[in-house]
């Protein structure tokens, strides 16, 4: 049980017997009364986006989430394809809502979190940066500084992304898969 100070960004709670992340928090003490904790909170299985304010009689329960590896295979019309780590038989696919937006920096074989409740799959974790392969990048136009020196590349994935003049096809670069922005080029080896 957590006091309504502990409620902190990126802690996983239980209301009612659902799951929430806490996405923003800050403690507020308003002239004459006792401080809240205003909250803002996404439910893990639907996504839903709620605010909620905890006072200091409140007591709040961790939610119960435990981590699984597995291993992303292919991506079908939405579906995403999965399978355990140990046992590459054992395969299951999940849907879009699931997996999150950020499931468009997925590259096949990549071993990611599954966040698990209840024992079933609510969500999956990817790593904040993500090395792709450029597959297409327009030539450096000599002057072409004016837009403050990028252009539009397209990565493995489809994705198109700003990146420096500097980059090419054939590139290794990192992408923040948060802000979904160019990080730098990965040397090669």
């Amino acid at each position: 049980m957590l006091s309504y100070s502990e409620v902190k960004p990126k802690m996983f709670i239980a209301l009612d017997g659902e799951p929430y992340e806490v996405l923003t928090s800050s403690i507020v003490k308003k002239q004459r009364q006792k401080p809240v904790n205003q909250t803002k909170l996404r439910h893990m299985i639907s996504g839903n986006i709620t605010e909620r304010a905890f006072h200091q009689s409140d007591k709040i329960d961790t939610a119960d989430i435990d981590n699984k590896k597995i291993l992303y295979l292919y991506n079908n019309h939405g579906e995403f394809w999965f399978s355990e780590i140990d046992n590459p038989k054992e395969r299951f696919s999940l849907k879009k809502d699931v997996v999150g937006i950020r499931g468009k920096f997925l590259k096949e074989k990549t071993s990611v979190e599954a966040l698990m409740f209840g024992g079933n799959i609510i969500g999956i974790t990817i790593p904040i940066k993500v090395e792709l392969k450029v597959t297409d990048a327009p030539p450096a136009v000599r002057g072409n500084t004016a837009q403050g020196g990028t252009k539009q590349i397209t990565l493995e994935n489809g994705i198109s992304v700003n990146a420096p003049l500097f980059i090419n096809e054939g590139d290794t670069v990192c992408i923040n898969t948060e802000t979904s922005e160019y990080v730098e080029r990965v040397e090669k080896k």
